[in-house]
């Protein structure tokens, strides 16, 4: 069990933390046809969008209503209503996802009633999907945004059944929480169809933002969940959600269709994929094909193989808290000890996490307890921090802005656990330090001058070289 403090300090150094906007937009890339709005300041829009484009080195769209001073004091109305005609006329999109900012939030807009206007305005938009998502900036964390708007898309996309629709038991939700690369919903796709299953992922981020190159150009997002798929998925037979983040969603998915849903909290480490994998099984009513036990099997050999590096390691994270735990708990399973914790917003999990204690704060705060550690994990801006306490860094999150492969890392399943090990793993052993010859002669002395080195048995001798 875990103490959670809260940094009391005047000002943030070296944020650790995103804001929520920023959240809410990432899960709006992934529905197809989509384009995220903020709704504040054109700088609100422009520092969300370098760091997009530095992480995923794709093309992002996201646009703003850019409200200046005068329009934020008046109110946002017309800069809204503008903002979505111009979107459609220009791009056409299928959905328009509208996250606040703090600066409107601060003003009080009353977005929805503004909605309702623009709805009876132009009834010829009546198809063009239109969601909005609270989410100042001032309060919660990129992990919060996140959560808000796919339980908003739930709630704006799946109709509200009276009583339980005919369902599609081969038919799957699953709910992917931020922690979650494309990479890894790749992975859990393969995984969930192995089965028999059909999954629906909200958001598929897999679809937009893994990388590929498009046939056609499209000023929108180049795929992910459609507004069609969402409105099916009511009729499920479940619904995983992956995630404490998740819960919420999940929720609204079962009051709004009655589909039941399964939570797991992470998909790193063995037990996990265990259970997952178990869960699966069970409601395909199929046996676990024969590649998962070779996969499973080579997890247990990788974890043999690496917990003689893992053991007594000190390792200090910083991350979102869904991610911190996933990856701190198997850490520990291995053997390590989780010396510095630190997160961004506050979790049910954080209480269990394997830790003395878990702080709600930033990178320096982050710094000042990974002092002797063995290994620092966090997203790129940690590097200065690794570079001053001289020790490796192993990314982790998002933004990672100064590596190649950033999406298509993959840490779930038992393939993505495994491949974990090996990278952490190769780092340990890279600070290994190998015996060589000046350091024979600072241990053990010269041979000529003090005479024969001699083993535990006095029967064996080795007389130095004349």
């Amino acid at each position: 069990m875990a103490l959670v403090k809260h940094s009391k300090k005047a000002c943030t150094v070296n944020p650790l933390k995103m804001s929520q906007p920023i959240g809410g937009s990432l899960a709006f890339m992934g529905v197809s046809g989509c384009m995220p709005v903020l709704h504040g300041s054109q700088g609100c829009t422009s520092f969300g969008l370098v760091l997009f484009v530095r992480h995923f080195r794709e093309a992002i769209p996201l646009q703003t209503t850019a409200m200046n001073e005068v329009a934020t004091i008046l109110g946002g109305l017309d800069n809204i209503e503008q903002s979505i005609l111009n979107i459609v006329k220009r791009a056409k999109p299928d959905v328009i996802g509208i996250c606040s900012t703090g600066v409107t939030e601060t003003k009080g807009d009353d977005v929805d009633g503004y909605l309702k206007s623009f709805r009876q305005r132009h009834p010829e938009l009546d198809d063009l999907g239109i969601v909005y998502v609270s989410t100042p900036d001032f309060k919660d964390a990129f992990q919060d945004g996140f959560a808000k708007t796919v339980k908003k898309l739930v709630e704006e996309f799946v109709p509200q059944y009276d009583s339980p629709p005919q369902r599609a038991p081969q038919k799957i939700n699953v709910l992917a929480g931020c922690h979650l690369t494309p990479g890894d919903i790749d992975e859990l796709r393969d995984i969930i169809e192995s089965f028999g299953l059909e999954p629906t992922f909200l958001p598929d981020l897999s679809g937009s933002l893994d990388g590929h190159i498009p046939d056609d150009f499209t000023p929108t997002t180049l795929g992910g969940v459609t507004k069609a798929d969402i409105s099916e998925m009511g009729k499920a037979g479940w619904t995983i959600a992956i995630g404490e983040q998740m819960r919420e969603a999940a929720l609204a998915l079962e009051a709004r269709a009655s589909v039941p849903f399964q939570l797991f909290d992470r998909l790193t480490g063995l037990g996990a994929n265990d259970a997952f994998i178990a869960f699966l099984s069970r409601i395909s009513g199929r046996p676990a094909p024969i590649k998962f036990r070779r996969q499973r099997g080579q997890l247990v050999d990788a974890m043999l193989d690496g917990h003689f590096h893992f053991g007594g390691k000190r390792i200090a994270i910083g991350a979102e808290p869904d991610l911190l735990w996933s990856v701190g708990s198997f850490l520990t399973e291995m053997g390590a000890e989780i010396v510095g914790a630190v997160t961004t917003t506050s979790s049910p999990l954080l209480e269990k996490f394997p830790a003395e204690e878990v702080l709600i704060g930033d990178l320096e705060d982050l710094e000042q307890r990974a002092h002797g550690v063995d290994l620092l994990m966090t997203h790129s801006h940690g590097r200065q921090s690794a570079e001053r306490l001289a020790v490796p860094l192993y990314r982790l999150g998002l933004p990672m802005f100064d590596r190649l492969g950033a999406a298509h890392e993959v840490t779930v399943g038992y393939r993505g656990t495994r491949n974990l090990i090996f990278s952490i793993g190769n780092i340990f052993i890279a600070q290994t330090h190998e015996p060589d010859p000046d350091t024979w002669r600072q241990d053990f002395g010269d041979a000529d001058q003090h005479g024969p080195i001699v083993t535990e048995s006095p029967l064996v001798q080795i007389e130095p070289v004349a």
